[in-house]
């Protein structure tokens, strides 16, 4: 699974760089990611993505939003964590996938641009994450 991180980042790395998604790079993120791919593309193309950060720290999370009914808003680190069910028990319980499709949508609405900016103070961003 560090082989498929890596190459992951890598990709993610050259899409930032460029502000754009090659046909090339998309199949090679399906190929690491699958239907967590299509899934991260459809929040990430409804604007169902949110960085937050802390000021002054500079200091951030995602926002990232799910695909259900009650369109519940999840807190994301892109290389750490998520807070949705699926995070724990495919990745962390099952050991099943590298990540979930929200911190695919995290890091692929970044590396394009394609998320909301929201600044709040370091005590609001403290709070946010005390109610994980």
């Amino acid at each position: 699974m560090a082989t498929t991180s890596a190459a992951a980042g890598a990709i993610f790395d050259q899409i930032k760089s460029s502000h754009s998604v090659s046909d090339e790079q998309l199949s090679i993120l399906n190929f690491l990611f699958g239907k967590n791919l299509e899934r991260a593309t459809r929040i990430v193309d409804q604007g169902g993505v949110r960085r937050v950060v802390g000021l002054p720290s500079g200091r951030s999370l995602f926002l990232v939003v799910g695909e259900s009914r009650r369109k519940e808003e999840y807190i994301c680190f892109p290389l750490h964590l998520c807070t949705c069910y699926s995070f724990f028990y495919d990745i962390v319980n099952r050991g099943e996938q590298i990540c979930c499709k929200h911190q695919i949508a995290a890091r692929l609405a970044e590396a394009v641009g394609a998320h909301q900016e929201m600044e709040v103070t370091d005590e609001q961003l403290a709070l946010m994450l005390s109610n994980i």
